[in-house]
């Protein structure tokens, strides 16, 4: 059966709420070609290159980006293990505290951002841990699970468990399983559930404010730009560098789990 296409207002007020979430973007990338040093000169004077070449020689823009991408790295490898192995214990198994235990998984990417940064300084502080790289690679991992996670409990509510059964009646043992089975069948979930995670690691900015110390990640640099009028046109090529990093592996992803969402919620 056809199903009836939407009324033309509801078209319309779901491209105007496009146009306004993204038009705003627009602008930045616009921007990051314009000839003028001039934040809000309109219209624009010309197109020009030269602020992506400034960017690439300042010593700062390639610091922040480097730290950023070293911590996104390491999150990303914590949360693929930590959401992996998650995924596994919870998907089918049935235990006293299973759903307080997913729920907990769940909140450092449901509760606020401040929320989660005043708690995680509170606990280093506690540990008398100093502020610095792994304090961040930390703070973020303890969100990007929830994307591995996520991902992994799809693919596993997917895979018959009969394989791994037929695997088990071969004669194969737990690890020669995980490694022929199961491994083949979460790979583009573990792909795509490590790229959202490091998209989310690389321009997370409130978690980082509380767990950095005196590091200076980009989302930071970025934020630390906003009282520097005379480097807006530098700060808007980076800006639109961050948006280019942070959608294509989001992208990707999304096109890599297509069709997992309808299994998504399944007990099964």
């Amino acid at each position: 059966m056809r199903s009836e296409q939407a009324p033309l207002w509801l078209k319309v007020l779901a491209y105007g709420g496009l146009v306004f979430l993204h038009f705003p973007i627009l602008v930045v990338a616009l921007y990051a070609f314009n000839t003028e040093e001039s934040a809000f000169s309109f219209p624009l004077k010309g197109f020009t290159l030269r602020w992506f070449r400034e960017a690439a020689a300042r010593e700062d823009v390639l610091a922040a980006i480097q730290l950023s991408l070293q911590v996104a790295a390491v999150a990303t490898v914590v949360a693929l293990v930590l959401g992996t192995l998650l995924a596994a214990a919870l998907y089918r198994g049935r235990f006293f505290g299973k759903d307080a235990l997913t729920l907990m998984v769940a909140l450092p990417i449901a509760l606020p951002g401040i929320i989660t940064g005043i708690a995680l300084l509170s606990a280093f502080r506690m540990a008398e841990v100093e502020s610095g790289f792994w304090t961040i690679a930390v703070g973020h991992a303890t969100f990007c699970v929830v994307m591995v996670h996520n991902n992994v409990v799809a693919r596993f509510r997917r895979m018959p468990h009969s394989l791994v059964e037929a695997s088990s009646d071969l004669g194969a043992d737990g690890f020669q399983t995980f490694r022929h089975v199961v491994l083949p069948q979460l790979a583009t979930a573990l792909l795509a559930g490590g790229m959202l995670a490091f998209a989310l690691s690389f321009d997370e900015l409130i978690v980082t404010t509380f767990t950095a110390g005196h590091e200076r990640t980009l989302p930071l640099w970025l934020l630390n730009q906003l009282g520097r009028p005379r480097d807006v046109p530098v700060t808007n090529v980076v800006a639109l560098c961050v948006m280019l990093v942070t959608a294509a592996p989001i992208l990707v992803a999304w096109r890599l789990t297509r069709g997992t969402e309808d299994v998504a919620g399944s007990s099964r």
